[in-house]
């Protein structure tokens, strides 16, 4: 029986990189050595890094005007590090609250500066996206998440900023590289590696070049852009196996196509599954329908009496894993990444119907 992994995050890998990770640990690249016990300063693993960059600069089209960071500490280390590098003293910047993940972003904002929050649908459990966001004149950047993991919302649309000397700054950590982005609109990008792009353990950070070395403030040296781009990511010793897993899959998007094909993969994944969502007597959407996220789909059921553990128990003696939605919410979530086959979302589709007629 095949096993689907449906988790948020760490999520699913393609299984030519599992298979290429486990070859890694083994020996990389004829050396006689595992590349966890390689050197970061060794030619190979320089060359790796190297050729990361290289191909997610090729895949997302980042013009030559911004650095490419390979850092530690996940999305929760960038919610601090952002305000600390480009927010000026007593300084403020905007944030649009749509989960989770943007709520400690916003907490985090305010120990350094003051964070506007000019949006929220946290009074409706974040089932939307707010759209008119008045922006403050004043604010140093607007901050957006992408996409929010728990709720199961996507920004469709890219908000502008309307301070013509501010920047826009996304946590795109449960959907980067999940489509074609225009980089030119953000000043800076951040993204743990683990829902859509690799392992847990290395954080993406695309920051635009005059973003760097504002010295707002006397800075620890780790929590400093600057400190990161004088050293090629390399300051300290870096998540190196993480970094050659990320390399892998970014060779199997790109063999796939790029990220105008995985684009056309991941609606069509999500497109069947929302249909029966719809269809399914037994199940509804709690999300707004122009917001609903391709990523991560939260569903419940339509109706009280049935208990949520006898669906999961269900699902998982069909080999269909980690299906239970985030506690703050209940219900389910499916967790469709890139790395999630269409023949797992198939698979679940099917269980939803079999459900269905037992329940009859």
């Amino acid at each position: 029986m095949e096993t689907y992994n449906f988790s948020a995050g760490p999520a699913c890998l393609p299984e030519r990189v599992l298979a290429a990770a486990g070859e890694a640990a083994k020996q990389f690249r004829d050396t006689g050595m595992s590349l966890m016990e390689m050197s970061h300063r060794s030619k190979p693993v320089v060359s790796l890094f190297e050729e990361t960059t290289e191909r997610i600069t090729g895949l997302l089209a980042i013009p030559s005007n911004y650095h490419v960071l390979w850092l530690q500490g996940g999305a929760s280390t960038q919610f601090s590090m952002v305000p600390l590098n480009v927010l000026p003293d007593g300084g403020c910047a905007d944030y649009i609250n749509t989960g989770a993940w943007s709520t400690k972003a916003i907490a985090e904002c305010n120990k350094i500066g003051k964070a506007n929050v000019i949006g929220s649908s946290r009074e409706n459990t974040y089932t939307y996206i707010p759209k008119e966001c008045v922006q403050n004149t004043e604010s140093s950047y607007l901050h957006i998440t992408s996409n929010n993991t728990i709720y199961g919302t996507q920004y469709k649309v890219i908000p502008e900023v309307v301070n013509r000397d501010g920047f826009l700054v996304a946590d795109m950590s449960s959907d980067i590289l999940s489509k074609p982005i225009d980089v030119s609109q953000f000043g800076l990008i951040y993204a743990g590696a683990q829902k859509n792009m690799g392992p847990a353990g290395v954080t993406l950070v695309i920051i635009r070049k005059d973003l760097v070395g504002a010295n707002y403030r006397t800075l620890p040296t780790m929590m400093d852009y600057e400190t990161h781009v004088a050293k090629d990511s390399m300051f300290n010793t870096p998540p190196v196996f993480a970094v050659f897993v990320v390399n892998e899959t970014l060779k199997w998007i790109e063999d796939l196509g790029g990220l105008e094909a995985m684009a056309v993969i991941n609606e069509q994944k999500a497109k069947k599954l929302y249909l029966e969502i719809e269809r399914n007597s037994l199940f509804k959407s709690p999300i707004a329908v122009d917001d609903r996220s391709l990523m991560n789909i939260p569903f419940v059921f339509s109706e009280s009496g049935l208990e949520d553990h006898d669906f999961l128990s269900f699902c998982e003696e069909q080999g269909l894993m980690t299906l239970k939605g985030h506690r703050s919410v209940g219900g389910f979530r499916a967790s469709i990444y890139n790395a999630m086959p269409e023949e797992g979302v198939d698979a679940l589709i099917r269980a939803m119907q079999e459900y269905e007629k037992e329940q009859a």
